[in-house]
């Protein structure tokens, strides 16, 4: 939500918020409002209560919208009648969407959102083609919406940011964590930094099903919530810029030649003091590395094969590749932990809960001291890095994760391209280091 002094002026509901779970196409049929246009219909359901059947949630939304005197986004069933003639009308006769409805502060439907990207959803369909949604506000100008699994997908969610206007996106989720890569706050917060705009996200609260983390993200800040011990939800209030200010660009960083930062740029250059090959890298200046390579292994990570080498110095320069992509760490740890890190790789399509093509370099805390233990789902972690991540990817499209112990969110000091590889740079971590990844996708692979 965006607060002002006298109120809030947005609040967002999670996805299946209302209906909840576990339907099939018959069962949730009756719980279905019919949606009418709102590109054909200027309408407020509040005042205008009996102008459609079966709206009744679309009324009470509508209501609550004018009572709080604040935009409204909720996700709800909804039905369309459809001819056998119509473009992928079902056997049924109708369309049944899982929707987002944007109601403004006087009740009035301004638009909705039909999911295209569903997550093995029986009881809903596919629309037709992909709803690119965008509203106006008075507050804060315009804002994209889509729904939880769209936010790994070209369309709607990275289509919508070609409208420079667009600041703000507001997404509805019925997200089940994974980690190491995917819990929900990292890939909301990876977003807002990746595309430079404020993200609210409403995930439902559901523990038992592994389903809790929202938040309100801007590219430099996020406000978050998760929480697996307790049933209650939990609601979010934060104060944001209209205009949000992005991360430092690599051109204008106060402290591109301190030390750290100079070695990296060596390496990346091939520069004549650092002689590197894929068995050992050589530093003449500051501190010398002569290390051997260590082998590389393989462990399943997000259900998918990465290649690894372990993190075990207290410093040092590490290279791991697959198919195309090399991945690199630049590393110091003022401490030594018992933990076991692994700098992985991965470069081909997932083929687990959907179809995707990605590209990531990961550093990772492994949830024992076995190779095999390396892609576990862990949230603690003791290991202190201060590092250069980067990877010579082959898209533009690169979210950074970035997650401390105890599912805390950290922002990077910075990113960006510097000789055709995309790198993260990240000092001072708050706590132990749980995830640090750089995850690409390839849409045009998929």
């Amino acid at each position: 939500m965006v607060r002002k002094p006298r109120g809030v002026q947005i609040i967002v509901f999670p996805e299946d918020g209302i209906h909840g779970f576990n339907f099939t196409r018959a069962s949730i049929y009756p719980y279905l409002d019919f949606m009418p246009s709102p590109q054909l219909v200027k309408w407020n359901p509040c005042l205008e209560p009996h102008r459609f059947n079966d709206t009744e949630v679309l009324q009470r939304l509508s209501c609550m919208a004018i009572k709080g005197d604040m935009f409204l986004v909720a996700n709800l069933g909804t039905k369309q009648p459809c001819h056998s003639s119509d473009q992928g009308c079902p056997s049924d006769g109708r369309f049944q969407f899982n929707t987002n409805v944007v109601f403004s502060n006087n009740g009035t439907l301004v638009d909705r959102y039909r999911k295209y990207n569903l997550y093995f959803e029986a009881a809903f369909d596919t629309p037709p083609h992909v709803d690119h949604i965008i509203f106006d506000t008075p507050f804060a100008g315009k804002f994209g919406v889509f729904t939880c699994f769209d936010i790994l997908f070209f369309d709607p969610a990275i289509r919508l940011l070609r409208d420079s206007e667009v600041k703000h996106i507001v997404f509805t989720a019925a997200w089940m964590n994974q980690l190491p890569l995917l819990a929900a706050i990292q890939i909301q917060s990876a977003f807002a930094i990746a595309f430079g705009v404020n993200f609210l996200a409403a995930n439902i609260h559901h523990p038992f099903l592994g389903m809790t983390g929202s938040g309100i993200h801007t590219p430099l800040k996020s406000f978050w919530h998760h929480d697996m011990e307790n049933l209650t939800g939990h609601l979010i209030i934060a104060q944001v810029a209209k205009n949000p200010q992005g991360l430092i660009s690599i051109e204008n960083a106060p402290d591109k030649m301190d030390p750290s930062h100079r070695k990296f740029l060596e390496i990346l250059a091939g520069d004549p003091y650092c002689e590197k090959d894929s068995q050992e890298v050589h530093c003449d200046r500051a501190t010398t590395w002569n290390m051997n390579a260590p082998l590389t292994f393989h462990s399943e990570m997000m259900y998918d094969d990465f290649t690894l080498v372990p993190v075990e110095e207290k410093e040092g320069y590490l290279r791991v590749c697959s198919n195309g992509l090399c991945c690199h760490l630049l590393y110091q740890r003022p401490t030594l932990s018992k933990e076991l890190y692994a700098l992985g790789v991965f470069d081909d399509l997932h083929t687990v809960h959907g179809t995707y093509y990605v590209q990531v370099c990961a550093l990772v805390k492994c949830g024992g001291r076995g190779f095999d233990t390396c892609g576990q789902e862990i949230t603690e972690a003791t290991g202190v890095f201060e590092f250069h991540l980067w990877g010579n990817f082959s898209t533009s499209y690169i979210f950074p994760l970035l997650l401390t112990s105890g599912m805390t969110l950290e922002t990077p000091d910075q990113l960006g391209w510097e000789n055709d590889h995309y790198f993260l740079r990240k000092s001072r971590l708050s706590s132990g280091l749980v995830t640090a990844a750089l995850y690409g996708r390839l849409y045009e692979r998929d």
